[in-house]
Formats: C-alpha cells, sequence, structure tokens
C-alpha cells in the first residue's frame, strides 16, 4: 500500500491467522505522499515531518508508533486540517477533504471534559456546536453512552467516573456527529497499565461496532500491534516514515495474544525500525 519504506522482513502469517477483513482491496479513504511539515518563527524553520507515505482504506484502525516528540501528533494535526503541510499531497475521503468540525472527531491524550456539565451533556457538545438537531443527538448520545458502558453515567459529572470511564465519555463526545474519520493522540496515555489494557479491549470493541476509520497515535510499540489493522512506525523527529506494514493477527484479539511468537516478531519488527535492538 502506498511507498512503505520497509527496512525489515515481514514475519510470516501464523497458523491459523487470518488476515482483518477491512480495507483488503478497496479505495484508499486516506493517502499522504511524501507530506512534509516546516514550522516557522520569524527567520526560524524547524523541520517537523520530512518524508510520510502511506494510505489508509475506509473503516480500517491504523497505529502511527515512534517516539516522543517525532512528529506523530503533527502528522494528526494536518489528517484534522488543523495545520497544512509544506510538501507533498494529501488526500483524504475520496479527493474531497473533510470538513474538520463536521467530518472528524478527535480523542485526546486527557478527556478534556467540562467538569460543569454532566456526561450526556458533555457528549452532545460536538452536536451543540455543529447545530444539529437535538433530538436525534440526544437519542444518538444515549446510544453511544450504552456502546461504551456509560448508560448509567449519563447523568454523572465527570468527578465521579475513573479516568478510564472519562475516556470512554470523551470516545462517545467523538462520535455523537457520526463523524467519517476519528483521530486519537496517545488517548490512553495517562492511564495506569491495567486500565490501559482494558481500555485496548474496549477500542476494539467500539472499533468494530462502529465500523468508524480510525488513526490511534501511541508510543507503546505493544499497543500499536495489539490494535492496529496496519502501523505506520515513524523515526525520532523530523518525522520519516521507516515502515509501515500490515498486522497479521486475527481479530477479535485477546490480550493472551501479546504473549505469542507472531505477536513477538512485529514487536522485534518494530524495535529493529527504531533502532531499539
Amino acid at each position: 500500500m502506498g511507498r512503505t519504506g520497509i527496512i525489515a522482513p515481514q514475519p510470516e502469517r501464523p497458523e491459523g491467522a487470518s488476515a482483518p477483513a477491512r480495507g483488503d482491496d478497496a479505495e484508499p479513504f486516506i493517502r499522504l505522499d511524501n507530506v512534509r511539515k516546516v514550522y516557522r518563527s520569524g527567520e526560524e524553520e524547524f523541520l517537523a515531518v520530512s518524508d510520510v507515505t502511506m494510505t489508509v482504506a475506509e473503516g480500517e484502525l491504523v497505529a502511527l508508533v515512534g517516539p516522543s516528540g517525532c512528529g506523530k501528533t503533527t502528522v494528526l494535526k494536518i489528517l484534522a486540517g488543523l495545520h497544512g503541510h509544506d510538501g507533498g499531497e494529501v488526500q483524504i475521503g475520496a479527493g474531497n477533504r473533510l470538513t474538520p468540525g463536521r467530518d472528524i472527531g478527535m480523542v485526546f491524550q486527557q478527556a478534556l471534559l467540562l467538569k460543569w456539565r454532566r456526561i450526556l451533556d458533555n457528549v452532545l457538545l460536538p452536536a451543540e456546536i455543529l447545530g444539529l438537531p437535538m433530538k436525534a443527538a440526544r437519542g444518538r448520545a444515549h446510544d453511544l453512552l450504552e456502546m461504551v458502558g456509560l448508560s448509567d453515567a449519563a447523568d454523572k459529572y465527570p468527578y465521579e467516573l475513573s479516568g478510564g470511564m472519562q475516556q470512554r465519555a470523551a470516545i462517545a463526545r467523538a462520535l455523537v456527529h457520526d463523524p467519517k474519520l476519528v483521530l486519537m493522540d496517545e488517548p490512553f496515555g495517562a492511564l495506569d497499565a491495567l486500565t490501559r489494557e482494558k481500555m485496548n479491549l474496549e477500542l476494539l470493541r467500539i472499533w468494530s461496532e462502529s465500523g468508524k476509520t480510525i488513526v490511534f497515535v501511541t508510543h507503546s510499540i505493544q499497543e500499536a500491534i495489539f490494535l492496529s489493522t496496519h502501523c505506520a512506525v515513524l523515526t525520532a523527529g523530523p518525522a520519516r516514515m521507516a515502515d509501515y506494514f500490515k498486522v497479521e493477527l486475527p481479530y477479535p484479539r485477546k490480550l493472551d495474544l501479546k504473549s505469542s511468537e507472531a505477536f513477538g516478531a512485529y514487536a522485534r519488527r518494530l524495535y529493529h525500525c527504531l533502532g531499539m535492538e
């Protein structure tokens, strides 16, 4: 898919494993080709992204993995339309660039819930901002809260929820306006290890039920492999695509998959790409 820049061999498919059904033989929903980004301050320039090339099919969950500060969030902001790019091509939505507010949902490292609003009202915030019909939006918000396991928390305030529950509410908020693309910027990075693993399982369930295209930024090698249909590996900044490969591990995935030889082969591949052998 696209130019890969592969520098390590693809692990053999484990016996009995099937590739993810999403995205195969489909027209790219996202295409980045030699994308470059330069930040400018006065006469000074800082190259944040030097060369990123990848394609993403509709319905995939693609992980962007790399060291902290390498430019992963910059790539996400380019996809969101929050930043322009200084070279290369960006195509989203079969040639029609998506409208950031309407067609894209975002989940950040912190849940960023408004503490004075109840959980249902927090989820409804994008619908209010976009001026969507509120009766339909309220029904969708209730459905989403049920999907993320928070149907009993609709009338609670953020301080009454754990960190993982707040992030689930943030995911529901990102979906309430029915975006075509969901961008997630290290959404579980602030959680403890056990909660983070539970949220990984929750995200896979939510992704399966919602059918959304997701681009997920992380600096965790294990998280990137466990979640994704494809994995994009970025080098230390300025971001350069070191590898882009399909993760051919069967869905649904369970945590014991991380102890398998196939999972270990993908992890070794990422460690090699990032010079961490």
